[in-house]
């Protein structure tokens, strides 16, 4: 693929990330093929996650095509650049299109970054993996590397206020090791898929800095002592968002009728 804006905006993000005083870490981007297909799945715990998700495979002189939703990449002006970045469009109401497309990208050689949670976790941790990545890896036979990107989450996330300040952030990157689903047990490969990101989410909070670890953050899981929703209790949430938005659809939907 011809990619004219890619590289130059990857430049200029560093330069931002050093200006608004962010370290960036990575690790394990050996697991990332030079050359060839890759599948990554990414934890999501924020809207900004891929722009640092992409770190984790720049070591390899690799470029990520991001399965995003199709909000953003038709959003004007920002859904330009994601398109000029070959990225995959998700209609999340028809998600076969992005699969087919997903797939031909693996198959061409390209590294696709994909987020099996479908949608960002209130609670920072890993929620149920929908199937389709190890679907996906399986079909066009290539790798399945899990990666937690951990630290974005502060900058832009749901029910928070953006935080872009110059206060010192530390976002990790960490690539794990391959998988290499088969598609002969979708469930059970999803679920090892799962429990490596798990572990390696676990990993990630445990080593994070200790001079940002403050007591109670908003940011940290429940489980780590932050205030942030128990899954359960960000699950409750997650529905409730999808009753308004059902019922708004509905609202809108009574209003054209009376319209007409």
């Amino acid at each position: 693929m011809l990619d004219i804006t890619y590289p130059p905006v990857i430049v200029t993000a560093k330069m931002l990330f050093k200006l608004m005083r962010q370290r960036v870490v990575v690790s394990g981007s050996e697991s990332i093929p030079r050359k060839g297909g890759a599948l990554l799945a990414i934890n999501h715990t924020g809207y900004i996650d891929f722009i640092y998700a992409g770190a984790g495979a720049e070591p390899q002189k690799r470029l990520v095509r991001f399965m995003i939703k199709k909000e953003m990449m038709d959003k004007p002006g920002v859904g330009h650049l994601l398109r000029s970045f070959h990225h995959i469009r998700v209609d999340r109401g028809s998600g076969l299109q992005s699969m087919k497309d997903a797939l031909a990208y693996l198959k061409a050689g390209e590294v696709v970054g994909i987020y099996p949670e479908a949608t960002i976790s209130r609670s920072f941790e890993i929620k149920e993996l929908k199937s389709g990545a190890a679907r996906i890896a399986a079909d066009a036979g290539v790798p399945l590397i899990p990666v937690i990107v951990w630290g974005a989450h502060r900058l832009m996330t749901k029910d928070h206020e953006k935080d872009f300040s110059r206060s010192p952030k530390t976002i990790v990157v960490k690539v794990g090791e391959p998988l290499h689903p088969t598609g002969e047990d979708i469930a059970a490969e999803t679920a090892e898929l799962r429990a490596a990101m798990q572990r390696m989410l676990d990993e990630v909070i445990a080593e994070y800095p200790d001079a940002e670890k403050e007591p109670g953050s908003w940011w940290t899981p429940a489980r780590f002592g932050g205030s942030a929703p128990t899954p359960e209790k960000a699950d409750e949430m997650d529905k409730a968002e999808l009753r308004e938005r059902a019922a708004r659809r509905a609202a809108r939907a009574a209003e054209k009728k009376a319209g007409k």
